[in-house]
């Protein structure tokens, strides 16, 4: 009931709590039969959407700006073809499961994420929050793991409760280390404050190294390259063509790369950190590695078959198990679904939901990175706090678009919210931004 009164009289701070309550969340699946529910951002996030359609019966619209922005109009199509794919789905009531539970993550903290934020100091606060809470679950994940002398093995559940296995716990913890060097260079700190943020620090680079996540590792390497292109401000035809340049030696190297990598014997269980990011290229005995390049495969062959609409959003699971080819299947192979899902932000909605699925997808990403890094060169160099905040951002989300290569957790509170909230403060700092400009002008 004390839940309920702060949602409904407290609604913003009820917003930034679930900033620190997020990394906290716990699934409630492993204690019911099958019944998956993260306790309590879950309750918390239904309300909140349940809250804002009362007050949009009532009038209480959502202001004209959010409405323009075009990362909005990029979700709002995601969120149309979701439903529509939902309709045509091989599996419906999985399908609009599906769609009422991204409603869920993305409206209270996309749509409802600019008014919350247009206190700026709200954003310092929510990155804050997120980092505290995420801080006590690397801590609490660190001490476990020290128990069995930080084996490798055992850093794969060792985060348990709080996350499901080392994957997405690696997400996570990449995606608040921009974060967190954020928080300690965007201004100047008194001495006990330095000291907190650079504990923050050294617990995080810890959890990151011992999260055993190669893809994770890989994304923060990502995001110090995409810091270099904005600092130098690197144009991004240059980038495209040196990428196409890549792209190109890569085709007309293809054979002599096959060989090489058939020569890498790498395992991802070694626990030395130079040998585990080598094992990234092993597609011969690395049965991790194996078996995603199966999942992959299947996300093709679905989508080859319903190229338009796919199976229905959700329906991966139910579906791919058939499209399985006997030489692509590994010792951690399985025919129930039980073992996560197409392994990509990317290809899964491809399989899903089709041509536009993915394209929906690519649409979001390419918005994103768009507007955030546009609104970056344009805020005001002397407002040095917000500048570095909104760069922050930007290279974390680069963390987990770069880790939805290999992995996909949009679909989980863990990623939701911290992604959406941050595209909410874009939102809010992009009108705050013209409102101002208005002002100078009149």
């Amino acid at each position: 009931m004390l839940a309920v009164y702060a949602a409904i009289y407290y609604s913003q701070w009820t917003y930034m709590a679930l900033a620190f309550l997020t990394p906290l969340s716990i699934n409630i699946e492993e204690y019911t039969e099958g019944f998956g529910l993260f306790i309590p951002t879950e309750p918390i996030l239904f309300g909140l959407l349940m809250l804002l359609i009362l007050r949009q019966l009532k009038g209480q619209t959502f202001e004209k700006h959010i409405w323009q922005h075009p990362i909005v109009w990029a979700v709002s199509f995601y969120l149309i073809w979701i439903f529509i794919t939902s309709i045509s789905s091989s599996h419906p009531m999985a399908s609009f499961k599906f769609l009422l539970a991204k409603l869920w993550f993305i409206v209270p903290i996309l749509f409802f994420g600019p008014t919350v934020f247009k206190a700026k100091k709200r954003i310092n606060m929510f990155i804050w929050l997120l980092c505290i809470g995420m801080t006590v679950a690397i801590s609490y994940t660190l001490v476990v793991h020290a128990s069995y002398a930080f084996g490798e093995k055992e850093g794969h559940w060792v985060m348990w409760p709080f996350f499901k296995d080392h994957t997405i716990y690696g997400a996570a913890v990449a995606f608040v280390t921009p974060c967190i060097f954020g928080l300690y260079l965007s201004k100047k700190h008194d001495p006990l404050m330095k000291v907190v943020l650079l504990i923050m620090m050294v617990i995080t680079i810890v959890g990151l190294y011992f999260s055993y996540t190669r893809a994770a590792w890989l994304s923060v390497i990502a995001a110090l390259c995409v810091l270099i292109a904005i600092k130098f401000k690197i144009k991004f035809s240059l980038i495209a063509g040196g990428l196409t340049i890549v792209g190109v030696l890569l085709f007309f190297s293809w054979d002599s790369i096959q060989m090489e990598l058939e020569r890498n014997k790498f395992e991802h269980t070694t626990e030395e950190f130079g040998e585990k990011l080598q094992s990234a290229t092993n597609v011969t005995t690395d049965a991790s590695n194996l078996e995603r390049l199966n999942r992959w495969s299947c996300a093709i062959a679905m989508f080859k078959e319903r190229p338009i609409f796919g199976f229905g959003p959700g329906t991966y699971a139910f579906e791919y198990a058939r499209y399985q080819k006997a030489e692509n299947l590994t010792i951690i192979s399985t025919n129930f679904g039980d073992m996560g899902n197409a392994h990509s932000e990317y290809l899964g909605p491809m399989a899903e939901m089709g041509i536009f699925g993915l394209i929906a997808m690519l649409l979001i990403v390419a918005t994103i990175f768009y507007k955030s890094i546009t609104l970056y060169y344009k805020w005001p160099e002397e407002d040095r706090q917000m500048r570095t905040l909104i760069l922050t951002m930007i290279l974390a989300l680069v963390t987990y678009f770069v880790h939805g290569v290999l992995n996909n957790y949009l679909d989980t509170d863990k990623a939701s919210v911290p992604i959406w909230g941050f595209c909410a403060a874009f939102i809010a700092l992009e009108y705050s931004l013209k409102k101002n400009k208005k002002s100078l002008r009149h």
